[in-house]
């Protein structure tokens, strides 16, 4: 089996309550309303014309709407040989792209979360409690292949175990993206920074299926934003959605209307500090914020740096 550990090099302080969260439970987050949010132009930003995010990747400055990464895309490595006729110039149209067919549940899924003292321990075998995910590879058949051939198979073999800090520490400068997990969403499922191999924006230009979710060469399934599955589940005006593995939380966060922030609300980490609910107290905490807009969840680590081993 696979492993994967994390560990996040980060001061800690207060103890913190133990939580347990398992596969037996499929709902991904509690919601607590704690915070009417204001935006600054809410509901601009619109399915039909998201802001394509290529070109705002940036391998030496952390700034607001672009993804700070360790490494540049390889123009030659893997990814959809296509360009979909979803994407528009320099915008790109939800409503119109191909979904990966299929419809699979995982009744092996195993998920849980337990924090206790310092640390919030995460164990995952990568496969989404609660959730389907489409047929892979992609069979030759589905209209997807037209776009993308993506060949991999989702990994049922997989043991993974995440260590972050309760108390998480800011860094004294943002810290770059790697490739691979950069955190994990509440539905045990890995999460990746918004580009693919090459550089380009993953969630407009791969496909993936009907929760945004694809496998990479090695089985491992993942998603490049927090996915509408998720998304749509989180209602109220602050809801955790998941873990960065610099310890702080991903939240989805709405306005009175219902509408999520946008870019000119974050800073360059794609984050701010607010009040959010975690293990059961309301604490006024840095933490990650979906958006329909690039970098979509994780523009770069706030906290400290991370050391990561394995696939």
């Amino acid at each position: 089996m696979a492993a994967i550990a994390v560990l996040v090099l980060a001061g800690c302080s207060s103890p913190a309550p133990t939580h347990n969260t398992s596969a037996a439970s499929p709902s991904p987050a509690s919601t607590a309303t704690i915070a009417t949010n204001t935006w600054a132009a809410p509901g601009s930003v619109v399915v039909t014309a998201l802001p394509l995010g290529d070109g705002h990747l940036s391998t030496t400055t952390a700034s607001v709407g672009t993804l700070f990464a360790c490494q540049a895309g390889d123009p030659n490595g893997p990814g959809a040989p296509v360009v979909g006729p979803w994407i528009h110039g320099s915008t790109w149209n939800l409503s119109e792209k191909v979904v990966v067919q299929g419809d699979v549940m995982w009744p092996t899924a195993k998920f849980t979360v337990n924090a206790n003292g310092s640390q919030r321990v995460i164990t995952t075998n990568d496969q989404p409690v609660g959730f389907g995910t489409g047929t892979f590879p992609i069979a030759a058949n589905d209209p997807a292949a037209k776009y993308d051939r993506n060949p991999n198979a989702i990994s049922s073999s997989q043991s993974i175990t995440i260590t972050v800090p309760t108390t998480p520490k800011a860094s004294a400068s943002p810290n770059c993206l790697n490739g691979g997990a950069i955190g994990v969403l509440l539905n045990g499922v890995l999460l990746y920074n918004a580009v693919d191999a090459q550089g380009r924006d993953a969630v407009a230009h791969e496909e993936q299926d009907l929760c945004q979710g694809h496998p990479q060469q090695q089985g491992q399934y993942h998603y490049h934003e927090v996915p509408t599955c998720l998304r749509d589940n989180a209602t109220g005006s602050s809801t955790v959605v998941g873990w960065a593995n610099d310890g702080y939380p991903i939240v989805v966060e709405r306005d009175a209307a219902g509408n999520l922030p946008n870019n000119a609300d974050l800073d360059a980490c794609h984050g701010r500090t607010s009040p959010v609910s975690i293990d059961g107290a309301v604490t006024t905490t840095f933490h990650y914020d979906a958006t329909l807009e690039f970098p979509y969840t994780i523009g770069c680590f706030h906290g400290t740096s991370t050391v990561r081993s394995g696939p």
